[in-house]
């Protein structure tokens, strides 16, 4: 049964129901513009306040451990206005607990799918470099997966699903419906910057899998697909639809 949502859901507070599992990429640096890069903090805020309203505590993890950093247009005090508008993520700023837990995340093979209920993957500009070609997420992803646990992935984070396989060396999204960054968004994107900014594009590349399905809506609307377990949004804006069908699967 496949599920599309794009809608957003308030859930209100309770006493802690599970745990659900975030990572995110550990700073590095674009090959192809030079930036420094990292997490896109609204992929972060935006499902941590879901996940926190409808009762669940949620532990923060990275690719190398240690403090981690924004992408510059994703954090709503840069200069540049780009993501001025993001509220939410504002309000997380202001809280000291929020940048006490960015300055020391736990590297992710510090943790087992076995201690939480579901994994969630933050996007941003990094993870076409941290997440891509990474072992020991695409095995920790899989654990999550073939356990039955809701696996989440969004944005650029969904680079992952271009090669993650389960234990029978099958592709997860063999068979599957998913989701991710569109061409058209990444054209958008390179247009308003004067570059190309990443090194390839997640939607090109999944075209050329045999045997599954993605699907992109309207750029930078709130996308989100449901496909049994497997959890995928499309960009920034869908970060919250994706953590609401994680909370749906987990309270059915």
């Amino acid at each position: 049964m496949i599920t599309e949502i794009n809608s957003y859901v308030h859930f209100h507070g309770a006493p802690t129901k599970g745990k659900i599992l975030m990572v995110a990429s550990s700073p590095s640096v674009s090959q192809q513009t030079g930036w420094p890069i990292g997490f896109w903090v609204a992929e972060l805020t935006h499902p941590l306040r879901v996940f926190q309203e409808a009762g669940y505590e949620v532990e923060l993890v990275s690719t190398e451990g240690g403090k981690l950093e924004m992408d510059t247009y994703s954090n709503p005090a840069d200069a540049s206005g780009y993501s001025a508008h993001d509220v939410i993520s504002l309000g997380y700023m202001q809280q000291q607990w929020f940048n006490d837990m960015l300055s020391n995340t736990k590297k992710l093979t510090e943790v087992k799918a076995d201690e939480y209920d579901a994994i969630f993957l933050v996007g941003g500009q990094g993870p076409m470099y941290t997440f891509r070609g990474n072992h020991e997420l695409q095995k920790l992803f899989a654990d999550f997966y073939e356990a039955g646990k809701p696996s989440t992935a969004v944005c650029h984070s969904t680079t992952l699903l271009l090669e993650a396989k389960k234990s029978n060396g099958e592709l997860i999204v063999a068979g599957k419906t998913w989701t991710g960054f569109a061409d058209a968004e990444e054209e958008f994107a390179d247009q308003a910057v004067g570059m190309k900014i990443q090194p390839y594009r997640i939607e090109t590349e999944a075209q050329k899998l045999v045997g599954t399905t993605f699907k992109v809506a309207a750029p930078f609307s709130s996308y989100a697909i449901q496909d049994e377990n497997l959890i995928t949004g499309q960009q920034q804006n869908s970060g919250a639809a994706a953590a609401e069908l994680v909370v749906k699967i987990l309270t059915r």
